[in-house]
Parts: C-alpha cells; structure tokens; sequence
C-alpha cells in the first residue's frame, strides 16, 4: 500500500472519531475535553490528510520505508498524545502529562523527519 493511501484512511478515520467526539460532548454538554478533540482533528485528519497529500504527489516517495515509518509514527504519537490530553482535562493529570509529553515530543521528532523528507524532495536537482 502507498503512503499516501495509509494517511488518508487514518486521517478520515480519526476525523470521523472527531466528530463523534464532538458530537458527544455537545449531547453531554460536558466539554471538558475539547483540548484533546482538537488535537485529534488538527494532527490526526488535518495534517495526516495534507502529508498524504504531499506524498501522493512524490511517487517515490510514496513508496519508501522511511515515508511508511514517519506517518506510523505520526499516528501514534497522535493517539498517545490525545489519550494524554484528554486525561489532563478530565481531572487526571497524573496520568495524562506523561503521555501528552511523549506524545508531544515524539511528533516534534517527527515533523523533524518529515521537514528532511519535504526538503529532500523538493531540493532543486543539480546542474
């Protein structure tokens, strides 16, 4: 399977839990945890959707180990980073800091890898 195709059935996926999310908290009116609805939207269907976006137009790309490795990673350090989240503001920081912080940081890493793969794709052939 291309990268690409990975990226937008997990970006659509996550933004459908997001909706439902949303929808459940509207139905409770208990928003306590809208932080973490946003992040599930923002970097699980928003920015999932455009770097399937930005692979599908770099076949090579598309196909490679490392592209495969960074949106498996970008997914789960979403989740992890969500659930930590989502804890925090549900009233159980001890638990969801750590997570948030691992979350945080391993998507920081990652978007290092993916602004390497951006650059080194989009770099002007030489002369």
């Amino acid at each position: 399977m291309q990268v690409s195709t990975l990226c937008f059935r997990i970006a659509v996926l996550t933004g459908l839990a997001g909706m439902v999310w949303g929808m459940a908290m509207a139905g409770s009116g208990d928003h306590a945890t809208l932080p973490a609805h946003a992040h599930l939207n923002l970097l699980g269907w928003l920015a999932l959707f455009a770097a399937g976006v930005f692979y599908r137009l770099h076949p090579a790309l598309d196909r490679s180990r490392l592209a495969l490795l960074q949106t498996i990673l970008w997914v789960l350090a979403t989740l992890v980073m969500t659930v930590g989240v989502a804890l925090i503001y549900s009233g159980r920081p001890d638990a969801g800091e750590p997570l948030a912080g691992i979350g945080g940081a391993v998507l920081v890493a990652d978007m290092l890898l993916f602004v390497a793969l951006v650059w080194r794709s989009t770099a002007a052939p030489a002369a």
